[in-house]
C-alpha cells in the first residue's frame, strides 16, 4: 500500500484530529484540530478550503451524495454548511440556547439531525430550510446515533438511555441501558423468518464493556453480549456481511462474531492484531476488506479469509500512537489519523489502468502517476506525473498517452532524466472509448468512430493528417479497434473486420463476419488477429493471408474480456485470452500435415484482481489493485523451468509438460526434456510431432536418439523433397494417416506414390483403381499380388483369373511370368483341371511348386499323380509314404537310400523279414530306431551277442535286457544274467538266481536305489540268516524296520564300530521311537557293555532326533570340554555347526551359547589381527577375551601376557597395566614367561594410565553412539550383532554378509581382511572378495527377538 500524503498542521500539533470523507465520491477530506477552523483537502492532499469557527469544531457529518459539510462548533448555537459543489459556506442559527454536541445526515434524504450537550434535539430539512425543535429529547448531553434507511433516528445520552425517534423528532421507543452508550449503529440482523425485513436492529456499546443488539420494534427483547476481560475494552465495531460484527478491543484483540441466531455470540475468528493497544477498525466492502490500527502499525485483512493479512503498514515516526481509521466509500483511500496531530492517506485500490506495446508496459501505479517499464529489455521505469486521474491509459513505441472524458494528453518517452517531454494535450470531438499507439500515429474510438492521426505533426499539417473512419457512415459503427505498426484494425456492429494500411489511409482487406465484432487483438505485425463476437465466440484471422481462411477458437470460455499475443520472438504463433479468473494459452500450427489450426493449450489461474499486460516467452506480467506488476508464470510453459533447471514447488508430470511443449511448438525444449528424463515412448511422441509440424531433420534427430533406425532412414530418404503436399504426403503416410496421404500425394507433383502406398499397404482393391488412373503397365504386378491374397484367403476362382491377368508377353519378366505360371498350377489343381495343372508343374522348373502340386493332390487322395510329382521334386520321404499307400513296394525299395523317415524303413523291415533277408532286416530295423527288434534279430538269426549287449547298454531297452539275460542264463554267466534280468525290471527271477549261486551282494550293488521295500527286506533276511549284521542292519533301515536294524548294529563287532554307531545314531533317528531311544542312549552311556561312548555321538543323535535344545546343550558342554582342554578351533566348530543348526530350525539361540561362540570368536580373531600386522584390532579383541579369561583356564597366563605386550603396541596402555597387574598375583607370577617377566614387572611399578578412546560409532537399532568394539547397546539394551571379521558391533551402512554362513561383516572391513585372507574366520570356506556384495537394507538383520519355536 502507498502513502498519497502526510497532512500535518502546527495548529493540530500533540492532539487527535476530527475527520470525514466526502460520501460517495471520496474527492474531499474535512480536516480538525484543536484550533477554530476546520479545513479541507482534495484526494491528493491539496488544501482546498478552510472555515474559521468562533470555537473548537465538535462535530461535522457529509450529507449523502457529499456535496454539503454540515459542521458544528463549541461555544456557538450556529450550524455551519460548506457547499462543495460552489465552495461557499453557510450559516444556519439552530435556535437553541445550549451548545451542540452532535450532528448526523440522514442515510436517505436532505435530513440533518443536531444534539445539544442538554438532551435537546434539531432536525433541520435543507431541502425546504424548515427547522423541527424538540425539547428534552434526553436529559443529558447527546452523545451519539444514527439514522436508519427507513429515516428513524436512534440516539444515545449521557442519561443511560436510548430513544428512537421518526424524522419529525417523535419518540417512538426508549429503553434505559445500564451504562452510558457509544457507537450507536442501525443493521439487518438474520432471523429464522424468510422475509427481509430491513434494518431491524441497533446495536451500541455499554461502557464500552458489552455489546447490545435491541430489536427496533420490541426494545425490551434485547440480546447483551460480554466478551472476555483480558480483551479489555471495545474501541469500535462494524457490522459487514451477512450479520456478521468485527469488534476491535482496546489490548489490541480483533475478533468478529455472527448475529445468526443459531451462533449468536460465537467468535469465528479472534487474533490478537495489536500488541499494545488497538485504536480503530474499519471496513470497506468495496475491496472486501477489514482495517485495524493500534500501536504504530496498520493491519489489513481480506474479509473473504480474515486468517490472511494483505498488507502491514508500519508507522515508525508515530511514537505516540495512532488515532482512527477510515475508509472512502469506494474503498480507494484509507485515512488514519495519529495521537500526535497528523493524518496519513494510503492508496488501497486503484482503477487497473494499463496498456503494452511490445515489452513495454504503462500503468497506473498512484492516483497522478504513470509508470512506464520494460522489464524484458532492462529499462529502469520512468514515472510520470499526470495533471487529471486518467480513465484510459495507451501505449506506443515512444509515446504513452493518458485521458479522461474528451481529453487525451500525449507523454513522449526520452533517454535523459526525467526519461519523458509532455508533448500536448488534444481534445477530441467526444468521449474517447478507447486509444492506440503506434510509432507515428494515435487513434482515438469515440461515438463509433476512429481517427486517426499524427501524435507529432506541426499543427498547420494536421488537418491533413488526419482522418476519421468509416467514410461511409452507413458501414457501421465501429465498436473495437487496434494499430500495428503498419495497420489500423476495426470492428463494426455489422461484423466487419477492417485492415486499412496506415501509410496510406486505404482500406487493405475487409471481412465479412456474421454478427457484431466486440474486440480486435492483431500481433505485433499485424499479420494475423484475434476478434471477439457478440455471441462471446473467439476466432482468428490471417487477413493477409487469403487461402487461411478464419478458424474459430476451441474450448474459448464466454467469458474472456481479452487476448495477448506472445511477445517472444520466437513464439508468434502463441497467445493467450483471459477473463478474471483464468489465462487460456492457444497455439497456432501454421504449416502441419493437416493444413493450419489453432490449439487449445491449457489454462493457469489467475490471482484475485490481476490483470494480464504483457506475454513474453511464458511469463506473464500482470497489473495488482495495488499499482504494481506481478509475474504469473503460466502452467503451459513449466516445460521451460525444467529444461532451464529453475524448477520450484510441485511440478506437473513429465508426460504433461511434454505435451505442452509440443503443442506450443518448443522441440528443442521438448528434446532437452526427454533427454534428461524421457523414455522411448516420449522420444516417440516428440518424433510424431515433428512429423506432424514437417519438421524432417529435428526428427531425424529425435529417432536417432530414440534409436528408430527404420524411420531415420525414410525421413533420409525424403529430406531433399521441395514439393511441400509430396513431402507432406510422406509424413502422414509415416504416421498412418493414409486416407490424408493419398489425398496429399494426389494433390502434389507427384501422383503415382498414392499408388506405392496402396500397393505397400497391400490394399490391392485401391491400389488397381489408381493404377486405372495413374499407370497402367502396373496393371499385371498388381494383379500378380493381389492373387497371392486372394490365394491365401482361399478365393481360388478370382485368385486364377488374377493369376492369368497377371502374364506379360515379355521375356524380360521371366521370373514375375513363373510366379504367375506357379499360381495357374496350383489354382487348375485346386479347381479340379488335374491334368493340366500336374502337366503345369512337372514343366515348371521350381522343385517348391511340385512340392505344393503333391501335397494339394495327396489332399484330394490322387496317390500316385502326388507321389510322381514328390519323386520329381526329389522329396523322396514324402514320396516313398504315398508309394507305400499305394503298396508300389519296388519303388520303395529304389527310393530307400535317399529316405530318412523310420516309420517307411520299418515297413521295409518288416517285408524283408518275412522274406529271410535277415541282414538287410536288421539295418532296415536299426534305421527305423526298432532296437527290439535288431536285438531279436542279432541273437535269434544272425548269433551275434556282443552287438546286442552293446546296444541294450546304450538303449536300456527292458525287453532287450530280458531277452539278452535269457541268453546268458543259456551260457551259465550268473552275475551278467543277474545285471540284465534287474535292467528289465524282473526283480524277483534275479533274487533268487542271487540266492541260488551266492551273488547277493552283486544283487544289492545292482538293484540299488531302483529297489523296493520288499526287496531290500528279502535282502536283509538273507544277510541276517548269514550273520553279516552291518549289512543286515543297513537294509533292515532302508525298509523301515528300526527296531531290527538297531539290534544289528548293536550287535557289531567293535572294529565297525564307527560306522555301526552312526548309522545306529541314523536309524534312531529315522524311527522316532523313545525306546530305541532310550536304547541307544544306553548303549553310547556305557551302561550295557560298561565302555561309555565319545560325547559327541550323544550330540549328533540329539540333532538326529531333531530335539536341538538337546543338543545345543551337548554342545555347550562338548565345547567346554574342548576348552578347558584348550581346542579352541574345536569348541568354536562345535559351537558354530550348533548355531547354524538352529538358527535352520528358527529356534532362538540360547543365549550361553551366542556368547561362548563370540567370545571363541574374538579370541580366533586375535590371530588374525596380529598376523597381519593390525595390533590395535588384536589388542581390542584380547581385551574381551581377558575380561573372560575364566572360560581359558589352560591359557591363562599366555593369553594375559600377550593381552599386556598387545595393549602396550597398541597404545592402550592403561588396559595393559590392568592385566599385567592380574599377572602380578601370587598364583600366576612365576608362570609368566621370563622373556616378559621384566618387562611386565616394570609396567606395574610405574603404572602409565593413558589410553586410547575407543572409537564410537552409532547403534545399528537406535543410532546411539556406541564404542566400536562395545556390543550392548545402553539405549535401547539390544545385543548389537559383531563384525566377523574384526569382532567391533555391525553399522547399517556398511553391512555385508558372509554368502555361505550368513554371519554379519563390516563391508569395508571384510573387503581388506580378505585381501590377505582366503577364507571366512566364522565358518572357514574359501571366500573370494567378489563373493562379497554390500547389503543396502540390513533390516531383516535385525530382527532383536528370533521366534522360539
Amino acid at each position: 500500500m502507498k502513502s498519497v500524503f502526510i497532512l500535518a498542521d502546527k495548529a493540530w500539533a500533540g492532539s487527535s484530529l476530527l475527520y470525514k470523507w466526502q460520501k460517495s465520491l471520496g474527492n474531499y477530506i474535512a480536516v480538525a484540530g484543536q484550533d477554530n477552523s476546520v479545513k479541507i483537502f482534495d484526494r491528493h492532499g491539496h488544501k482546498w478550503s478552510e472555515l474559521s469557527l468562533p470555537g473548537r469544531c465538535v462535530g461535522m457529518d457529509w450529507d449523502k451524495d457529499g456535496d454539503i459539510l454540515a459542521v458544528i462548533a463549541a461555544k456557538s448555537s450556529s450550524i455551519y454548511l460548506w457547499d462543495a459543489s460552489v465552495n461557499k459556506t453557510s450559516q444556519i442559527e439552530s435556535g437553541m440556547r445550549d451548545q451542540m454536541s452532535f450532528v448526523l445526515w440522514s442515510k436517505t434524504g436532505p435530513l440533518l439531525a443536531v444534539g445539544t450537550i442538554k438532551g435537546n434535539l434539531l432536525i433541520y430539512n435543507q431541502q425546504t430550510s424548515r427547522k423541527i425543535p424538540v425539547l428534552g429529547k434526553h436529559t443529558k448531553k447527546i452523545t451519539c446515533g444514527c439514522w436508519s434507511v427507513q429515516n428513524l433516528l436512534a440516539l444515545g445520552s449521557d442519561d443511560n438511555t436510548l430513544s428512537i425517534s421518526n424524522h419529525e423528532g417523535d419518540t417512538i421507543r426508549q429503553t434505559t441501558l445500564r451504562g452510558e452508550p457509544a457507537d450507536i449503529t442501525f443493521s439487518e440482523r438474520k432471523t429464522n423468518e424468510r422475509s427481509g425485513q430491513g434494518e431491524n436492529t441497533v446495536s451500541l456499546s455499554v461502557e464500552n464493556k458489552n455489546l447490545m443488539l435491541f430489536n427496533i420494534n420490541d426494545l425490551e427483547n434485547r440480546i447483551e453480549l460480554t466478551f472476555q476481560r483480558h480483551y479489555g475494552q471495545i474501541v469500535s465495531y462494524r457490522w459487514y456481511g451477512d450479520g456478521y460484527i468485527l469488534i476491535g478491543f482496546s489490548h489490541g484483540y480483533f475478533v468478529v462474531i455472527s448475529t445468526h441466531i443459531k451462533e449468536i455470540g460465537e467468535e469465528l475468528h479472534q487474533a490478537r492484531n495489536h500488541k499494545d493497544s488497538l485504536n480503530s477498525v474499519a471496513i470497506s466492502t468495496a475491496v472486501n476488506k477489514a482495517a485495524s490500527c493500534g500501536d504504530n502499525s496498520i493491519k489489513i485483512h481480506e474479509l473473504s479469509e480474515l486468517k490472511d493479512i494483505s498488507n502491514v503498514i508500519t508507522l515508525d515516526d508515530e511514537t505516540k500512537g495512532l488515532d482512527q481509521l477510515t475508509w472512502t466509500d469506494d474503498g480507494q483511500l484509507l485515512a488514519v489519523s495519529t495521537q500526535s496531530g497528523t493524518l496519513h492517506v494510503f492508496l488501497t485500490k486503484l482503477p487497473m489502468l494499463g496498456g503494452s506495446f511490445g515489452t513495454r508496459l504503462a500503468y497506473l501505479t498512484s492516483l497522478l502517476e504513470v509508470t512506464v517499464s520494460n522489464q524484458v529489455e532492462g529499462e529502469s521505469p520512468v514515472v510520470i506525473q499526470v495533471e487529471v486521474e486518467p480513465t484510459f491509459i495507451a501505449m506506443g513505441p515512444f509515446h504513452v498517452a493518458v485521458g479522461m472524458n474528451n481529453r487525451a494528453w500525449f507523454y513522449a518517452l526520452v533517454d535523459g532524466e526525467p526519461g519523458f517531454n509532455k508533448l500536448k494535450d488534444i481534445e477530441y470531438l467526444g468521449t474517447i472509448a478507447s486509444m492506440s499507439l503506434n510509432s507515428d500515429y494515435a487513434a482515438a474510438l469515440f461515438e463509433g468512430k476512429v481517427q486517426l492521426h499524427m501524435i507529432e505533426g506541426k499543427d498547420q499539417d494536421e488537418k491533413k493528417q488526419m482522418k476519421l473512419f468509416p467514410e461511409d457512415e452507413r458501414k457501421g459503427w465501429i465498436i473495437c479497434h487496434a494499430l500495428t505498426a503498419d495497420f489500423l484494425y476495426y470492428g463494426t456492429d455489422a461484423g466487419d473486420v477492417v485492415c486499412v494500411l496506415v501509410e496510406d489511409w486505404e482500406t487493405v482487406s475487409s471481412y465479412s463476419h456474421a454478427i457484431g465484432v466486440r474486440k480486435v487483438f492483431p500481433d505485433l505485425n499485424g499479420t494475423r488477429l484475434v476478434f471477439i463476437d457478440d455471441k462471446n465466440a473467439g476466432f482468428l484471422l490471417s487477413p493477409t493471408n487469403a487461402t487461411d481462411s478464419c478458424f474459430e477458437l476451441p474450448n474459448f470460455s464466454p467469458t474472456i474480456t481479452g487476448v495477448l499475443w506472445d511477445n517472444w520472438h520466437a513464439d508468434r504463433g502463441v497467445f493467450v485470452a483471459y477473463d478474471d479468473d483464468k489465462v487460456y494459452t492457444y497455439a497456432l500450427h501454421k504449416s502441419t500435415i493437416y493444413g493450419p489450426r489453432v490449439v487449445f493449450v491449457g489454462s493457469t489461474a489467475l490471482l484475485f484482481s490481476q490483470k494480464p499486460l504483457l506475454l513474453h516467452n511464458g511469463d506473464l506480467t500482470c497489473q495488482t489493485a495495488s499499482g504494481k506488476t506481478s509475474e504469473v508464470a503460466l502452467s503451459t510453459h513449466s516445460f521451460l523451468k525444467r529444461a532451464g533447471g529453475t524448477q520450484k514447488g510441485p511440478q506437473p508430470e513429465l508426460g504433461t509438460q511434454l505435451a505442452q511443449a509440443l503443442m506450443l511448438k518448443r522441440f528443442h525444449e521438448a528434446c532437452a526434456l526427454c533427454k534428461s528424463a524421457g523414455s522411448n515412448t516420449d522420444w516417440a511422441e516428440v518424433g510424431k510431432a515433428c512429423l506432424v509440424h514437417m519438421e524432417v531433420e529435428l526428427a531425424i534427430q529425435v529417432f536417432r536418439m530414440s534409436s528408430n533406425v527404420g524411420m531415420v532412414l525414410s525421413l533420409q530418404g525424403i529430406q531433399g523433397i521441395e514439393d511441400m503436399n509430396l513431402r507432406a504426403g510422406h509424413l502422414a503416410m509415416f504416421l498412418g494417416e493414409y486416407n490424408l496421404a493419398q489425398d496429399l500425394y494426389l494433390s502434389s507433383g507427384c501422383p503415382i506414390a498414392a499408388l506405392e502406398m496402396r500397393r505397400d499397404l497391400l490394399q490391392w482393391d485401391s491400389a488397381l483403381m489408381l493404377a486405372k488412373r495413374l499407370a497402367e503397365d502396373q496393371i499385371p504386378f498388381i494383379s500378380k499380388e493381389y492373387a497371392v491374397h486372394l490365394e491365401f484367403i482361399g478365393d481360388y476362382v478370382n485368385a486364377l483369373a488374377h493369376y492369368e491377368k497377371g502374364m506379360i508377353q515379355d521375356n524380360g519378366f521371366q521370373e514375375h511370368n513363373d510366379a504367375c505360371k506357379a499360381g495357374v498350377a496350383r489354382m487348375s489343381i485346386r479347381m479340379g483341371d488335374i491334368r493340366r495343372g500336374a502337366a503345369q508343374a512337372i514343366q515348371h522348373p521350381s522343385r517348391i511348386l511340385k512340392k505344393e502340386c503333391g501335397a494339394i493332390l495327396e489332399s484330394m487322395k490322387q496317390f500316385s499323380e502326388a507321389a510322381q510329382l514328390y519323386e520329381k521334386g526329389q522329396y523322396y520321404d514324402k514320396a516313398a509314404s504315398v508309394y507305400i499307400r499305394c503298396k508300389n513296394w519296388a519303388k520303395v525299395g529304389e527310393l530307400l537310400p535317399h529316405v530318412s523317415s523310420p516309420k517307411i524303413h520299418l515297413q521295409y523291415a518288416k517285408a524283408k523279414e518275412a522274406d529271410g533277408k535277415y541282414k538287410d532286416a536288421a539295418q532296415a530295423y536299426e534305421s527305423a530306431k526298432d532296437w527290439d527288434n535288431v536285438i531279436r534279430v542279432l541273437l535269434e538269426h544272425l548269433n551275434s551277442p556282443e552287438e546286442a549287449v552293446r546296444i541294450v547298454r546304450e538303449t536300456q531297452s527292458i525287453d532287450g535286457a530280458k531277452m539278452v539275460a535269457r541268453f546268458f542264463l543259456g551260457l551259465n554267466d550268473y552275475s551278467s544274467a543277474i545285471h540284465f534280468l534287474v535292467l528289465s525290471q524282473c526283480n524277483d527271477e534275479a533274487f533268487q538266481l542271487a540266492q541260488q549261486h551266492g551273488q547277493m551282494e552283486v544283487y544289492a550293488d545292482i538293484i540299488g536305489p531302483e529297489a523296493t521295500q520288499e526287496d531290500y527286506q528279502s535282502i536283509a533276511l538273507y544277510f541276517e540268516g548269514e550273520k553279516k549284521h552291518l549289512l543286515a542292519g543297513k537294509f533292515f533301515q532302508k525298509c523301515a524296520q528300526y527296531t531290527r536294524a538297531l539290534k544289528h548294529f548293536l550287535k557289531c563287532p567293535n572294529t565297525d564300530d564307527n560306522l555301526a554307531v552312526e548309522m545306529a545314531i541314523e536309524t534312531v533317528g529315522q524311527a522316532r521311537d523313545s525306546s530305541m531311544t532310550n536304547q541307544l542312549i544306553d548303549y553310547l552311556m556305557g551302561e550295557s557293555d560298561g565302555m561309555p561312548k565319545d560325547a559327541k555321538y550323544l550330540f549328533r543323535l540329539y540333532m538326529a532326533l531333531e530335539l536341538y535344545r538337546e543338543a545345543a546343550r551337548t554342545a555347550i558342554i562338548i565345547a567346554r570340554e574342548e576348552q578347558c582342554a584348550g581346542n579352541y578351533r574345536n569348541a568354536h566348530d562345535v559351537l558354530f555347526s550348533m548355531y547354524t543348526e538352529l538358527q535352520a530350525q528358527k529356534i532362538k539361540i540360547p543365549a550361553e551359547m551366542a556368547t561362548n561362540l563370540m567370545i571363541l570368536h574374538s579370541y580366533l580373531l586375535v590371530k588374525v589381527h596380529v598376523k597381519r600386522g593390525d595390533h590395535l584390532k588384536g589388542a581390542r579383541m584380547l581385551i574381551r577375551v581377558s575380561n573372560n579369561i575364566s572360560r581359558f583356564p589352560a591359557h591363562v597366563v599366555p593369553i594375559l601376557t600377550s593381552a599386556v605386550i598387545e595393549c602396550h603396541r597398541a597404545g592402550l596402555k592403561n588396559s595393559a597395566f590392568g592385566f599385567a597387574a592380574l599377572l602380578m598375583r601370587p598364583e600366576y607370577r612365576n608362570k609368566i614367561d621370563p622373556k616378559y617377566r621384566k618387562k611386565i614387572e616394570a609396567m606395574v611399578r610405574r603404572p602409565d594410565t593413558s589410553e586410547l578412546e575407543d572409537e564410537t560409532t552409532p547403534c545399528p537399532f537406535c543410532g546411539f553412539q556406541l564404542p566400536q568394539n562395545e556390543l550392548l547397546c545402553i539405549s535401547c539394551k539390544n545385543n548389537v550383532p559383531y563384525c566377523i571379521s574384526t569382532g567391533r558391533h555391525m553399522l547399517k551402512e556398511d553391512w555385508c554378509v558372509c554368502p555361505h554362513c550368513e554371519f554379519p561383516a563390516l563391508y569395508s572391513q571384510f573387503i581388506l581382511l580378505l585381501e590377505t585372507e582366503a577364507v571366512c574366520p566364522m565358518c572357514s570356506e574359501t571366500l573370494s572378495v567378489e563373493q562379497i556384495k554390500k547389503i543396502p537394507d540390513c533390516s531383516q538383520y535385525l530382527q532383536t527377538d528370533e521366534l522360539d519355536q
